[in-house]
């Protein structure tokens, strides 16, 4: 009796929605439906495959390898791990108008950002400007919460430590002259970065929070000197500190440096000569890996990417092949049997 109360009690309400009557539409799949599905889906994947790979091939892009590995390199003098404060220059030259907007980018090699440890050693109660992280750092930023002398680390962790720091300048080669090239900094990381997840503390001047902490092992200068030319672009919120601190999915990547958009460049970067001042600071041979600097503009579609379209010609070919295959066995063993 009380097994037939509980019964009595769980059983649905009588009602289409739950007894599941609800009217239904079920597709009577047959050779007339596929067939010609098949051949809008296979043209509609070739036409946005073909209008992909068009727009990929008209976006620009410039690659330059500056490892310093080869002794014909131009940062050769460079990459002896024993050589301090090294600047090296590369010269190259444009034939003709590079589009605009362009955006200059950094780009690493053999460089595994996804790696599980690496990707965890950060304490972002410590990136949200909680000052008590900044006394009491995350175990999760092992070994880097802590210098020699038991002092706080802040940022800690792996991923800010190894924030990239070679930096770059642009010059225009104009009748020997070198001429300036204004390089925009400003916005280059993602706004919720910028806005949400990452805060520096409530405290002015910002470097009284950092009072009895240290700077990570390798960076030059602490986090609130990492922009000495605009004030409002340092610590937790420094532009470049964001684009290093979102990690990269694959070991080969590249991160955004600057945006060439200002005066005489905003429609581009007319041809001739240019050089590149590079401060070289970031060791890559230690893991055999490489840097270059990338020039790029970009599309409605975004940055280069041919693999788009070609995926999608070749499903939309693979489409148009199967209806034709599907046609042809139908005519052969189906026709017959129509009534």
């Amino acid at each position: 009796m009380v097994k037939d109360e509980k019964e009595i009690a769980n059983r649905p309400d009588n009602t289409a929605f739950t007894q599941q009557r609800l009217p239904a539409w079920q597709p009577m799949l047959s050779a007339g439906i596929v067939i010609p599905g098949f051949v809008l889906i296979g043209l509609a994947f070739i036409g946005i495959g073909v209008a992909l790979f068009v727009t990929s091939r008209s976006i620009t892009v410039l690659e330059i390898d500056y490892t310093g590995i080869e002794k014909d390199s131009a940062c050769f003098k460079c990459s002896n791990a024993d050589v301090k404060n090294c600047v090296c220059n590369l010269v190259f030259s444009i034939d003709s108008l590079f589009e605009g907007p362009v955006f200059f980018y950094y780009g690493l090699s053999n460089y595994f950002q996804n790696y599980r440890k690496y990707a965890a050693s950060r304490d972002d109660e410590q990136l949200s400007g909680d000052l008590d992280a900044f006394t009491a750092p995350s175990d999760r930023c092992s070994p880097y919460d802590y210098n020699s002398n038991d002092k706080p680390i802040v940022p800690c962790g792996a991923i800010a430590n190894s924030m990239f720091n070679d930096t770059f300048v642009l010059y225009r080669v104009v009748n020997g002259a070198n001429k300036l090239v204004p390089l925009d900094g400003k916005g280059i990381a993602w706004w919720t970065d910028y806005n949400v997840k990452f805060r520096n503390p409530s405290v002015t001047p910002l470097k009284n929070a950092f009072n009895n902490t240290v700077k990570p092992i390798f960076w030059p200068n602490p986090a609130y000197q990492l922009d000495t030319s605009d004030p409002a672009n340092n610590g937790f919120i420094n532009q470049d500190f964001l684009v290093w601190m979102r990690r990269a999915a694959l070991p080969d990547f590249r991160k955004l440096y600057r945006r060439i958009t200002d005066g005489e460049y905003a429609k581009g970067l007319p041809a001739g000569n240019y050089s590149l001042t590079i401060a070289y600071n970031y060791p890559v041979q230690s893991f055999d890996g490489r840097k270059k600097v990338v020039f790029s503009n970009v599309s409605w579609m975004g940055g280069k990417n041919e693999f788009l379209g070609i995926a999608y010609l070749v499903v939309g070919s693979l489409c148009v092949l199967m209806s034709i295959v599907m046609l042809i066995v139908y005519a052969k063993f189906k026709f017959p049997e129509e009534d």
